[in-house]
């Protein structure tokens, strides 16, 4: 059992005719997790194998967890309008792509939901196999189950077991996606279990296969913004490193067009998720020296195909890009991040899961301070290696900042005044996320309460050093405060929260608990 609790196979030769129990070998992709990239806790990394808690409910650090819930990423500086393409019927948030060890025709799959469950809308089989040595000639998704977000009532743990289609062909890659916008707290998700027979079975009714030769531009729009904009994101980067290709986007050849036009149209691109061919730079310079003066929105998540080269021609291309995502954007070498500095009209950040390393964040926190002034949104989730003097350079020269995600950055000590000094000179902030933070105390609170009255969010998650008193300082001051998250904050017992509640009705105070 490795690291990512990739289960080994000891399957003995069966009847085809069986039905075949598989947990997830490997988890192959996914948009996001809250846990860290070198520890177990809260990753996606945990769907692999067997349950680690399930029948149990509550918060557990072994569950894979996404990164939002509920629709307070929609109500922040930050939030992303949606693309005009995106049909009405779509709805999915984030995804994980798994990995299972016999491909085999589905009849049945278990997700053991242990925490706020309900956030899964759609099931996929993909019929390209990951473990396969050879690259599949075609390859075709099947929605195997679909529906629009539902509230479930309580927060308990289930075994979610929809009504699958019947496919015909055997898959062992299997994709969840997922929408937490009616969910109270995060969704914490233990294990998938896929069963299935070796032998096609029967189909008793037409099955709608997406096949990507088959997608026709003008006389399916719908299918084609749920083929390409969504189902782009499908291959895992571990298969597509093994093949020598670009996945099925080898079999669009419309892509580059249909880009230019939204780009042209919109001054928005996204590739987010996607395997596209942007490493042939010769057309792509072409394109970004047309068009990338009208660029002010690119989103590039999960893009495994980004790498130095890239984001050089993306930062001298585009000297109006205002909002830049590279979260997950896993290739991009720690170096590169310096030509970030070369926007300086960048308003919106996302850092998440990038390779910045430990020099690095106070580095090119120095240089958005000095170039770029504008900047309004930061996400430096899980930033290991910040520092207070990071910080301070941040807050000096970017101080039009109403959003700042500071989870999970143990470097930052509030000894040290650097929180003092975020709320002193960043007075229009209206999003702080300090989650995890042991250190964060009354002071931090009170300078918080004193200075940043426009307050709308704010994550204290974990920390021992805040007091009621303090909190009740905050909520007096911020009247436009609606989300404060205490769980695990040792002072904030639930007695406390329910008379926070009391008093002030409009804000949600968050406080999650462990069976």
């Amino acid at each position: 059992m490795n690291s990512r609790r990739a289960i080994e196979s000891n399957t003995r030769a069966l009847p085809i005719n069986v039905e075949m129990v598989q947990y997830a070998k490997e988890v192959l992709d996914f948009s996001s997790h809250y846990g860290s990239e070198n520890s177990m806790s809260y990753t996606m990394w945990n769907l692999a194998g067997i349950p680690n808690v399930y029948p149990s409910s509550g918060d557990f650090t072994q569950t894979a967890v996404f990164r939002t819930y509920g629709t307070w990423w929609d109500r922040c500086p930050s939030a992303r309008l949606p693309f005009k393409r995106t049909p009405s019927t779509f709805c999915s948030q984030d995804y994980v792509e798994l990995a299972f060890e016999e491909p085999v025709y589905p009849t049945a799959v278990h997700i053991l939901e242990t925490y706020h469950p309900g956030a899964v809308v759609r099931i996929l089989a993909c019929s390209a196999n990951p473990y396969s040595q050879n690259p599949p000639a075609e390859v075709r998704w099947e929605i195997l189950w679909s529906e629009a977000p539902t509230k479930v009532n309580g927060p308990q743990a289930r075994q979610f077991t929809p009504c699958i289609k019947q496919i015909n062909f055997p898959t062992n890659l299997i994709r969840l996606e997922v929408n937490s916008s009616l969910l109270d707290y995060y969704t914490e998700l233990d294990a998938v279990v896929l069963h299935g027979v070796k032998e096609r079975p029967m189909l008793s009714l037409k099955t709608s296969m997406i096949d990507m030769n088959d997608i026709d531009e003008e006389e399916d729009e719908e299918k084609f913004a749920c083929g390409m904009d969504t189902l782009n994101k499908q291959f895992s980067i571990v298969t597509l490193r093994e093949w020598p290709t670009n996945g099925y986007f080898d079999k669009l050849p419309y892509e580059e067009a249909d880009v230019k036009e939204g780009l042209a149209n919109g001054t928005i691109l996204s590739l987010s998720s996607s395997r596209s061919n942007f490493p042939n730079m010769d057309a792509n310079v072409r394109f970004l020296k047309v068009c990338g003066s009208e660029l002010v929105r690119l989103e590039l998540s999960c893009g495994h195909f980004l790498n130095e080269t890239c984001l050089e021609v993306i930062t001298e291309m585009c000297p109006n890009l205002q909002e830049l995502n590279l979260s997950s954007c896993d290739k991009i070498p720690p170096q590169a991040f310096n030509h970030i500095a070369k926007v300086g009209s960048l308003k919106r950040l996302i850092l998440y899961r990038t390779k910045v390393e430990i020099e690095d964040y106070d580095l090119i926190a120095s240089m958005m301070g000095a170039k770029c002034k504008k900047l309004r949104s930061l996400d430096l989730w899980r930033c290991k290696n910040i520092t207070e003097n990071g910080i301070a350079e941040l807050a000096s020269g970017c101080q039009l900042l109403e959003e700042l995600d500071l989870g999970w950055c143990p470097t930052l000590q509030s000894s040290t005044g650097c929180f003092t000094n975020l709320a002193r000179k960043l007075p229009n902030l209206q999003k702080l996320f300090l989650t995890a933070n042991r250190s964060v105390c009354d002071t931090d609170i009170e300078e918080l309460a004193a200075n940043c009255t426009h307050l709308r969010q704010l994550d204290i998650l974990g920390t021992r050093m805040v007091s009621p008193a303090s909190l009740r300082k905050l909520l007096e001051s911020c009247k436009d405060l609606s989300l404060l998250d205490v769980s695990f904050c040792s002072q904030i017992d639930n007695r406390v929260v329910l008379e926070l509640n009391a008093s002030f009705p409009n804000v949600f105070i968050k406080k999650s608990f462990t069976q």
